[in-house]
C-alpha cells in the first residue's frame, strides 16, 4: 500500500509498531504512524483512530488483519480459548469496522474495508487441530459479506481476503518448529510451494483501489489451489 502511495496507519498490540511505522516512512517515502491498540476494546479504537485522524486524516481504506489461533484439539479446547480467539478474529474485525464506517460516514467519505478472512473460512485444513479459528474466519467471510450489504448505499465497499499458507512471520517460526507439518502442507498445495507476501500484497492493493469498484462483498481465495483438490 506504501509503495502506490498511500498514507499508512499501523494499528497493532505490540509497542514496537511506532518503529514499524517509522522504518516503513523511511523506506517508502509516505507518512506513517504506528498506533497501540486493543481491537476488542471499543474505547482503544476510537482512541487510535482520533490518532489517525490528526496525524493522518480520516482513513477511508481499512485492512482488518489482526488474528490469532489456538492449537489445541476441540475437546480440549477451554471457554477461554475459544472466547479469546473469537473476541480478536470476529469481535476485533466487527468493531474496527463499525467505528471506521461511523467516522467516514459522517464525512461523507467513499470508503474501502478488506478483511483478512482465512482459506480456512471455507475448508478444514489439516493436520492441525484449530476449531476456533475456522470458525472464527468462516464468520468474517460472513461478516464481509453482511456488511457489505449495509454500508454499499454508503459508499463504503467492502471485500475479503481469505490467504492459504503465506510467508509471515508467525508462519516461518511455526515452520522452522514443525518441520514435519510444513511438509505436509506444501504437498497438498497444488503450486507446490506456500505464498509469498508481495503475491497477497497486490491483490489487497486492487481491492482497496477503485479498480475493483465493482467487486463487492467477496471472498478472494488465494492459496495456490489448495481449495480446490
Amino acid at each position: 500500500m506504501a509503495r502506490h502511495g498511500a498514507s499508512i496507519a499501523l494499528l497493532d498490540r505490540l509497542d514496537t509498531v511506532a518503529d514499524s511505522a517509522t522504518a516503513l516512512a523511511a523506506e517508502t517515502g509516505v507518512r506513517a504512524v504506528g498506533i497501540v491498540v486493543n481491537v476488542a476494546d471499543p474505547a482503544s479504537i476510537e482512541s487510535a483512530l482520533d490518532r489517525v485522524a490528526a496525524e493522518l486524516g480520516i482513513a477511508t481504506i481499512l485492512v482488518n488483519s489482526a488474528g490469532i489461533t489456538s492449537g489445541n484439539p476441540a475437546l480440549d479446547t477451554t471457554l477461554e480459548q475459544w472466547t479469546k480467539v473469537l473476541t480478536v478474529n470476529l469481535t476485533g474485525t466487527f468493531l474496527v469496522s463499525q467505528a471506521f464506517a461511523r467516522r467516514v460516514i459522517a464525512a461523507e467519505l467513499a470508503a474501502t474495508v478488506v478483511n483478512i478472512a482465512s482459506m480456512s473460512s471455507f475448508v478444514v485444513n489439516i493436520p492441525q487441530t484449530q476449531t476456533p479459528y475456522n470458525v472464527s474466519k468462516a464468520a468474517v467471510a460472513m461478516l464481509t459479506k453482511s456488511l457489505a450489504i449495509e454500508w454499499l448505499r454508503h459508499g463504503i465497499r467492502v471485500n475479503g481476503i481469505a490467504p492459504g499458507y503465506f510467508a509471515s512471520d508467525m508462519t516461518r517460526d511455526f515452520v522452522k518448529a514443525n518441520p514435519e507439518m510444513a511438509e505436509e502442507w506444501i504437498g497438498r498445495i497444488p503450486a507446490g510451494r506456500i505464498g509469498e507476501p508481495h503475491e497477497l500484497g497486490e491483490l489487497l492493493v486492487y481491492l482497496a483501489s477503485d479498480r475493483s469498484a465493482y467487486v463487492v462483498g467477496q471472498n478472494i481465495l488465494i492459496d495456490g489451489g489448495y481449495t480446490i483438490v
